[in-house]
């Protein structure tokens, strides 16, 4: 870590302190590898503030990387609570317009033209100016208008130093911070990493908006921009400009707000059964409404996909919840999850139940299911299941796509529109005649089963006649005693050498030189060594398992 990385990491965490959040600091001793600590003052403004309005705000002030990262956060329901997802989905990033020198010259370096020579007009004012890049409006030399997506000149550059300085922080947080079994610090850095150099890389968003122009082209009622793909590079994209407005739910009559919503919700539910593939953040920011009650999609940097398998979960899990199963749903959680460890799938169920009668008490039309899904995600990380984030990137859409539609046309019975998907989806998945039909899958894996079934037994078999057969069993209790008795032999180890450094010094203590005075130094040095030692033995003893971890969640609790 060089000393640029070390003023970083002061800056930090004096802004941390400043937003509160100088005890998570001081646990996770970064004043220590700093060297001092100094004092910082908390407003009484900042004081009376929630701790996710803190911690947004908190981001906001240390620059592009961590707004970025905020925004990665606000998109994973099951890493934080509801109120942080909330608030982190405000959190913009406005910045200041840069040049229009410096946007030619990053066109030129990236295309290896003049803009003069790439375009017959790019106007100077921006239509939107953020952290990562700067988009403006411009003309091709054919005549065609369009919108150029700009990065700014030595953002990545930014960010790689910003992450470096994050895997140093997320180090010394898995140290002292206990809810690091399921999602670890640097677990989330090396995703956030890999999201933001995605996002930084234009050439994959072009790749998305090319596989929606494909999946999109037989429905009229959605606009895709198409991809200018001569004038495009990996921090240049260039798209059709689509005319358009804000969808103002005010401004619509009520027919209109009807057709709206409905062709909303048929595109979401063709891109989760019909595509694989969804939009990741459909926030009204995100849709323009043109003529013909059309939608037009916008910034495809965060996409999901889905798999036939997930899709199939997909409406299993729907399906259960809509007939209040508690155990399907608890196993179906619980089998496209990654569990951190064995769970009480009992408890998990009884859990479930105890939801699914809390946010079902009726019909599903007066469901809200952003609190529902927000409450399935929190209980997957009580019971350390890992949520794989397409699944929780889904969760963020379906919010999202709820709130549009309920601002649009409160009366819509969703289920009546679901329905249809879920019986093609299901029919699909045990029609014989389909080669990709679940029960056609089901069949090839029984008999390759079969087949390998005979040779794995007849292993077995083999194994236990020779007397090679073994057994690997793996149990938290037994973790804990063989780290017991690691701390029992250390323990022991350091006693007798302490023990041994006391009879060496007894016997140094004959007049034998080296003589200080007339004290023999081997002596005081054999003395002072053993009571080291035995400080630490009793320290250890005393004090080891008191000082646990900060619990990130009973802080967060204390500080609303």
């Amino acid at each position: 870590m060089n000393l640029q990385d070390l003023n970083r990491i002061r800056q930090i965490t004096v802004i941390a302190a400043r937003h509160g959040f100088g005890e998570v600091a001081d646990r996770a001793g970064v004043w220590r590898m700093l060297g001092r600590k100094e004092k910082v003052e908390v407003s009484p403004e900042t004081q009376r503030e929630s701790t996710a309005r803190r911690f947004r705000l908190f981001l906001a002030e240390l620059g592009p990387t961590f707004i970025k990262l905020g925004q990665v956060l606000s998109t994973r329901a099951d890493l934080l609570p509801a109120e942080f997802v909330e608030e982190l989905a405000t959190l913009q990033d406005h910045v200041e317009a840069i040049p229009l020198e410096a946007i030619h010259a990053q066109i030129r370096e990236a295309l290896g033209k003049d803009v003069h020579e790439l375009f017959a007009h790019v106007d100077p004012e921006p239509l939107a100016a953020a952290s990562i890049a700067q988009v403006h409006r411009a003309v091709t030399l054919d005549g065609e208008e369009v919108v150029v997506k700009v990065q700014r000149p030595g953002i990545a550059e930014r960010i790689d130093a910003d992450l470096g300085v994050l895997r140093s922080l997320a180090r010394l947080l898995e140290a002292v911070v206990e809810e690091t079994g399921i999602y670890t610090p640097s677990g989330i850095v090396d995703e956030f990493d890999r999201a933001i150099h995605e996002e930084l890389d234009f050439v994959n968003e072009a790749s998305n908006i090319r596989a929606f122009l494909e999946t999109h082209q037989d429905r009229p009622y959605m606009k895709i921009p198409r991809v200018h793909a001569p004038l495009s590079s990996r921090t240049v994209l260039t798209l059709e400009f689509i005319r358009g407005e804000k969808i103002n739910p005010a401004l619509l009559s009520e027919a209109e707000r009807k057709q709206l919503a409905q062709n909303i919700l048929e595109a979401s539910f063709r891109q989760l059964f019909d595509d694989g593939l969804f939009h990741g953040d459909p926030h009204p920011g995100n849709l323009l409404l043109m003529e013909g009650n059309r939608l037009a999609l916008l910034d495809f940097g965060v996409v999901g996909r889905l798999t036939r398998p997930m899709q199939e979960t997909l409406v299993m899990l729907c399906l259960a919840v809509a007939l209040k199963d508690s155990d399907s749903v608890a196993r179906i959680l619980y089998r496209v999850g990654v569990p951190d460890a064995r769970a009480n799938l009992m408890g998990f169920r009884n859990d479930i139940e105890s939801i699914l009668g809390q946010h079902l008490p009726t019909t599903l039309g007066q469901v809200d299911a952003r609190t529902l899904l927000r409450d399935l995600l929190d209980l997957a990380v009580k019971y350390r299941i890992r949520i794989p984030k397409e699944y929780a990137l889904l969760s963020r859409a379906s919010i999202s796509t709820e709130g549009m539609l309920r601002s649009l046309y409160p009366e819509m019975n969703i289920l009546e529109v679901a329905l249809p998907y879920a019986k093609e989806l299901l029919a699909g998945r045990y029609d014989p005649s389909q080669l990709q039909g679940g029960l056609m899958r089901t069949l090839l894996r029984f008999q390759s089963m079969a087949q390998d079934l005979p040779t794995q037994l007849s292993q077995i078999l083999l194994d236990l006649e020779t007397g090679k057969f073994s057994v690997t069993v793996r149990a938290e209790q037994f973790d804990k005693l063989n780290e017991n008795l690691r701390s029992v032999a250390v323990i022991a180890f350091l006693g007798l050498c302490a023990c041994g450094f006391i009879v060496g010094a007894f016997i140094a203590f004959a007049p034998r030189p080296p003589m200080y005075g007339n004290v023999p130094v081997l002596g005081i040095v054999g003395i002072a060594v053993a009571a080291a030692l035995f400080g630490a033995v009793l320290t250890w003893y005393l004090f080891g398992g008191r000082f646990g971890k900060v619990s990130v969640t009973r802080f967060l609790k204390k500080r609303r």
